[in-house]
């Protein structure tokens, strides 16, 4: 059971990456009312995968990926994306301060009680450590009894190994049908993964629908952080 939140903010540096271990709890949110905002901070422009035959190319792949990111979000019940206009493979390189300050003037104006991204050290791609980083350093300069919950990402491959299990685990059963909509929303990054998942969802593979039930995150360990290690 999800708790009831004042307001969500999820932000997220790619198209799809909604898609695969968030989207059914956005769905469920929105179902119970919650108002729901995603801030996605680029168009994927960079984004290997043109389709399965492709049908993109890199000229029109940014248009296909806002128009597929729109689909998802119609998908999942939400109506506040915030498109925030930066170059895909290249929040690493964006000024810290700048980072920061767009996700204070998030939650500034959105006042959420939870705010869902990536765990910083243990989410592989640049784009999502910044990302990640940027969160957490927004508000780690909240007073303690003004900061909303973090929910993170994880999915490094020392992920368990050094956090432990997940903190959180959202049965989003209610909203399969949205996750795997939500999912095949990003066509030109997901045509091929969808043909495999759902010829295992339907030979019944139990760890493809135990991944497609469960959505685990992280509480961010404030009480371990030391604002030096990143």
């Amino acid at each position: 059971m999800l708790k009831k939140e004042r307001h969500v903010l999820i932000i997220l540096p790619h198209p799809d990456d909604e898609a695969f271990g968030i989207s059914g709890s956005i769905a469920a949110y929105r179902k119970m009312g919650v108002p729901v905002t995603y801030a996605c901070l680029t168009l994927g422009e960079m984004g290997r995968n043109l389709g399965n035959p492709p049908f993109a190319n890199r000229e029109t792949l940014p248009h296909i990926r806002k128009a597929e990111l729109e689909k998802a979000c119609e998908a999942m019940g939400l109506d506040d994306l915030r498109l925030m206009g930066f170059r895909d493979k290249t929040l690493e390189f964006e000024d810290d301060e700048k980072m920061v300050q767009l996700v204070t003037d998030l939650m500034d104006e959105t006042n959420p009680s939870l705010v869902i991204s990536f765990y910083p050290g243990y989410s592989v791609h640049p784009d999502h450590e910044a990302s990640a980083r940027a969160v957490v350093r927004a508000i780690r300069r909240m007073p303690v009894e003004d900061r909303p919950a973090l929910y993170a990402v994880a999915f490094a491959n020392n992920t368990e190994a050094e956090l432990g299990e997940p903190d959180i685990v959202h049965d989003v059963y209610e909203t399969t049908d949205q996750k795997l909509a939500t999912l095949s929303a990003h066509e030109s990054q997901t045509i091929w993964m969808m043909r495999d998942l759902n010829k295992r969802l339907a030979d019944k593979d139990p760890e493809a629908e135990k991944w497609l039930r469960y959505e685990r995150f992280y509480t961010y360990k404030w009480a371990e952080d030391f604002e030096q290690s990143f």
